[in-house]
């Protein structure tokens, strides 16, 4: 919403700029711009002008701020007609920026400044200036300008709104009361945002257009009414078939979708991976998935944070105030205890800090009550500690956090897969029987309804194709609707994959076998039973690995729980994965939490269990790709089961899984 934004000398260099709209772009290197109007009047002229009040031209409205020491001029323009309550808040942070920046450069270019007329001297004067735009260029001002003015921008949305509600509250309770406000008038009840603003004066300006097109017709006069036009057969609307006739046998043939598709049906193989996604081989050839990277893709940045840069200049003050000499003993004093790091931590230096990086977890989707136990636990290991002179409480609670998370986040048992799976392979079925096919390894996805359970199970397929592995999926979802019809397009999507990268046949399982294959026994059945009966069968013919889909379920609901508690009971899978989203924060913790208790209880309770309680192995998270670096889910997660993220779901093909690092994890959670 904004048209402009400079820094300048009050002498009229420009020392960075930059324009938001075309009309601005060649409006500014005229003599008709606001901003050299701003300078002539204010600066040159010497009129008085607060930079409060603003300055208004042709429509546009100027807000500046000034940095005395250094003689400089920070201008932003925006429309008139717009009211931007975020522009003091902006100014005064990008004059902060700036100045932790590139003061140093901003000296010396001053420095180079004649006194008389603010002429650069020759060749001092352009090798400062020469350098100071370099130095822009390098630390890469305008992405972190852009950061700035997002965050302004989205503090005062959410600062609006929360006026907006308050406005509305009190105007409710007015009127259940049946009493009037006294504060509350009828402007604040009705406020319009700019973005409203913005879109009335683009639709009055195309009204204005339309009126003056009208006018030039000869003969015509303006109108606001439009003339009616009669509806051309073409686009005429039809009759509205109502629902009280009888339903005749063509209706039900039209209406008719249960009839199998061709088994000839073409499938657009380019359309199922992505070669961008694609994982990489090992020296031994396993295939492995490529590994998830917040800053992939451009969704995140490795910028400085704005702490960061401001905390340079606090930086070069401590260092110029340690080069003074000192008046006294005490001041000596002080100096060595900043040096030495003697300054001692408290819970008052801790409070505001660990506050602020609480709500910083909470907005990137950590669930509140995690956040709290981890901010205390770091403010009982920091009381007392010792403080660096270089090194703030942030960065103290900062690092101290870090190491929190990656304690939480490593793993405590083994998340290779594929060792665990050729360890099973090389037991024997039967010690009785040496020569029978070994026992496949199982791995049973669970989860709630909708969280994509059977997507990731067809991804989870292509990586172990893709490692040679013969796959059996169980269609254990006996209840949805098209669950089983699902899942038989992913096998014939997976085999039309296999024919197309030479994996379809396999040698080890016989001649002919192909590598993927469905086990379906339709609805209505007994999901235990079904999983069962594939796992005798993918034993039977040799599959290395079944895949058990199951129904999706709420934690609360008793009854599926223990449905799936026998499925669990009755098979004794190898891994139980849940499988859930990263939009959510409490409601991760609420849905893991429960569905890990519910397995160990009713597991536990079974016969045939022999009292062995199963809880939740290994997680899967889905839709990363919409959370860009909100990770938060994956930290709550992992601290309520202490089991390890498998595998992030994140995008729409076969190839879109990713290993999330713990590294990573952290980096995107610490990010402002």
């Amino acid at each position: 919403m904004l048209d402009h934004v400079s820094i300048s000398h009050q002498s009229g260099l420009i020392l960075w700029s930059r324009s938001f709209t075309p009309t601005f772009t060649a409006l500014a290197q005229t003599q008709a711009s606001p901003v050299n109007a701003l300078i002539r009047e204010a600066l040159i002229e010497g009129k008085a002008r607060n930079e409060d009040d603003g300055f208004e031209k042709d429509g546009y409205s100027v807000r500046w701020t000034m940095e005395n020491g250094l003689g400089l001029v920070f201008v932003v323009v925006f429309p008139a007609l717009l009211p931007l309550t975020y522009i003091p808040a902006l100014l005064q942070r990008t004059k902060q920026l700036f100045l932790s920046l590139f003061q140093p450069y901003l000296e010396s270019l001053i420095d180079a400044l004649s006194d008389r007329a603010g002429v650069l001297v020759a060749d001092s004067g352009r090798s400062a200036l020469r350098i100071l735009a370099d130095k822009i260029a390098e630390e890469r001002w305008d992405r972190i300008f852009e950061r700035c003015l997002k965050t302004q921008e989205n503090s005062s949305g959410r600062s609006n709104r929360a006026v907006t509600r308050s406005v509305t509250a009190a105007a409710a309770a007015a009127a259940a009361t049946g009493a009037s406000s006294p504060g509350l008038s009828d402007d604040a009840s009705n406020a319009v945002t700019a973005e409203e603003i913005a879109k009335n004066v683009a639709a009055l300006k195309t009204r204005m257009k339309g009126r003056g097109k009208g006018r030039g017709r000869e003969g015509g006069s303006p109108s606001p009414v439009p003339s009616p036009r009669k509806a051309s057969g073409a686009t005429s609307k039809l009759m509205r078939k109502w629902g009280d006739s009888p339903v005749t046998k063509e209706d039900m043939a039209a209406l008719d979708y249960s009839a199998p598709a061709p088994e000839n049906i073409q499938v657009d193989v380019d359309a199922l991976v992505s070669n961008d996604a694609m994982g990489t081989r090992t020296s031994n050839g396993a295939y492995e998935v490529a590994d998830w990277d917040f800053r992939r893709g451009g969704k995140a940045d490795d910028l400085p944070s704005e702490e960061e840069i401001l905390s340079r200049r606090t930086a070069r003050l401590t260092l110029d105030d340690a080069g003074e000499p000192a008046e006294d003993e005490s001041s000596w004093t002080n100096m060595f205890s900043r040096l030495t790091g003697k300054k001692v931590l408290s819970r008052e230096d801790l409070r505001p800090v660990l506050a602020d990086m609480e709500k910083h977890l909470m907005s990137k989707n950590v669930a509140k009550d995690i956040a709290e136990k981890l901010c205390d636990a770091v403010g009982s290991a920091l009381v007392g500690k010792k403080l660096g002179g270089l090194s703030s409480v942030k960065s103290e609670v900062e690092k101290s956090l870090s190491g929190s998370m990656t304690r939480i986040l490593t793993p405590k048992t083994s998340t290779d897969l594929l060792v665990d799976i050729q360890r099973k392979r090389a037991q024997p079925g039967s010690l009785s029987a040496p020569d029978a096919p070994p026992d496949p390894y199982t791995l049973t996805f669970v989860g709630v309804n909708g969280v994509g359970k059977s997507t990731n199970l067809s991804k989870v397929c292509f990586w172990l194709l893709q490692n040679n592995l013969r796959v059996l999926i169980a269609a254990c979802d006996t209840f949805r609707s098209g669950a089983v019809e699902q899942l038989r397009v992913h096998v014939r999507n997976l085999g039309a994959l296999g024919d197309e990268l030479g994996m379809a046949m396999d040698g080890e399982g016989g001649p002919g076998k192909r590598r993927i294959e469905l086990y379906e026994r339709g609805y209505g059945k007994d999901a235990a039973g079904i999983a069962k009966e594939a796992i005798a069968y993918a034993k039977e013919n040799r599959f290395d690995v079944v895949l058990v889909d199951t129904a999706g379920r709420m934690q609360d609901n008793e009854p599926l729980m223990r449905a799936l508690a026998k499925l669990v009971t009755v098979n004794n899978p190898d891994k139980i994965v849940f499988v859930g989203e990263a939009l959510v924060g409490n409601e991760a913790v609420d849905q893991l939490t429960k569905f890990d208790r519910a397995l160990k209880d009713f597991s536990s309770a079974g016969a045939a269990g022999g009292g062995r309680r199963r809880g939740i192995d290994g997680i899967i998270l889905t839709k990363f790709d919409t959370i860009d670096d909100k990770v938060g889910a994956a930290l709550s997660m992992t601290y309520v089961t202490g089991q390890p993220i498998l595998f992030v779901g994140c995008g729409q093909t076969y190839t879109d899984l990713r290993h999330l690092r713990v590294n990573h994890i952290v980096q995107a959670l610490l990010s402002s």
